[in-house]
């Protein structure tokens, strides 16, 4: 019979991947918060936020954050021109379905920091930020919807980009 550990109990490793996660125009609190936990179970880097009167309220971010948004660094950038110098020295991954993107099992990552860059809630990443990606990956759905929500597609993401690099 297995039993279920506690948080001290774990059995994983902690581990750092060079991965800059992007977050163009994300407002949703919950989403926000989530993101930090997720960034956290996937050891990303940092975290950069992307838009004005982002909605970074640390008592309403902390409930979905679980406290991870006081363990990874990141910062907010007012707008996009300013993060393209930024992403000059990374390989630039767009997570959007678009008319020439790959699935992201597809994904071929070279030998150099990742920036992920994930979209709003509702309109997704800007054309700016498309047209700098060096690649443009999906993920393959079954159903009839063409989206999912962006902390579920982020996960889903930082698996199959950390398993690559965990090789």
């Amino acid at each position: 019979m297995s039993l279920q550990l506690n948080h001290e109990q774990k059995r994983f490793s902690e581990k750092k991947f060079p991965i800059t996660l992007i977050c163009d125009r994300i407002y949703f609190q919950d989403n926000i918060g989530s993101i930090f936990r997720i960034s956290e179970a996937f050891g990303v880097e940092k975290i950069i936020f992307i838009g004005e009167n982002l909605p970074l309220n640390p008592r309403k971010i902390n409930r979905t954050s679980r406290s991870t948004h006081l363990t990874i660094p990141y910062e907010v950038i007012d707008n996009e021109d300013r993060i393209i110098n930024y992403l000059s020295d990374y390989e630039v991954i767009a997570l959007e379905i678009t008319s020439n993107s790959q699935a992201i099992q597809d994904l071929e990552i070279p030998n150099k920091k990742i920036a992920l860059i994930i979209g709003n809630e509702i309109s997704g990443i800007s054309d700016k930020l498309l047209e700098i990606s060096n690649q443009t990956v999906h993920i393959e759905m079954f159903g009839k919807n063409s989206s999912m929500n962006v902390v579920q597609a982020t996960g889903i993401a930082l698996f199959e980009i950390t398993k690559k690099l965990a090789i």
